[in-house]
């Protein structure tokens, strides 16, 4: 019998397992989440599960964690420029298009009802957290540009991460209908919050805009 640990025969292993956990939590809930389950869906057996984790719970913390590193991946991904209000647009899009693209992740990375028993720690949402770094710097340059109000840029940087974070979801859940498609939608939001921090809607829809082209 072969030796070779399911980590060694296949490196991706670890990924999968964490895909189809991801989509096991967002579309049936907590309780189809068992490692037989796990295991059919990946093809291997449920030991690997033990041998990449140790369990599942440290499976779902994986995962989310996983989660939050995508994310960060998009958010630092895009790059400061002349026009602060642009890059903060350009945030928005950047969240906006990691959950379209890492759709079953972000529904359950947030530790929602999706996770059942599955708790996460404080240190577990601090990855959430720095997410949220780069938005607080874009605001604060654009309180200093005069485009936004002074205020206190943290609390703008979250308003804006809730409105759009319920957005987002909306859209994924399939409740956002006609006559306005989903992209319309986010673009309005967006501006509407640009325009609510402070700046000239003219000037932030040219700034909206150039993000989008950025994109």
């Amino acid at each position: 019998m072969s030796s070779v640990s399911p980590r060694q025969a296949d490196p991706g292993l670890g990924a999968n397992l964490m895909e189809a956990a991801a989509r096991l939590l967002a579309e049936e809930g907590p309780n189809a989440l068992s490692t037989r389950r796990l295991a059919a869906a990946v093809g291997t057996s449920t030991m690997a599960v033990y041998t990449h984790f140790g369990g599942m719970d440290d499976l779902v913390r994986a995962m989310v964690h996983e989660g939050f590193r995508r994310l960060n991946e998009w958010m630092v991904a895009v790059e400061e420029t002349e026009d602060p209000v642009a890059d903060v647009a350009a945030l928005g899009i950047a969240y906006r298009n990691n959950a379209l693209e890492n759709q079953h992740m972000y529904s359950v990375m947030f530790g929602g009802s999706t996770l059942g028993g599955f708790a996460l720690t404080d240190e577990d949402r601090q990855y959430g957290r720095y997410a949220l770094a780069p938005v607080v710097s874009a605001v604060a340059r654009c309180m200093e540009a005069g485009r936004f109000r002074k205020a206190d840029a943290q609390l703008v940087a979250n308003q804006m991460w809730i409105a759009l974070h319920g957005l987002v979801t909306l859209e994924l859940g399939g409740y956002l209908v006609e006559p306005y498609d989903a992209r319309t939608l986010f673009r309005s939001q967006v501006c509407g919050l640009l325009v609510g921090a402070g700046d000239e809607i003219d000037r932030a829809m040219a700034s909206l805009r150039a993000a989008a082209e950025l994109s």
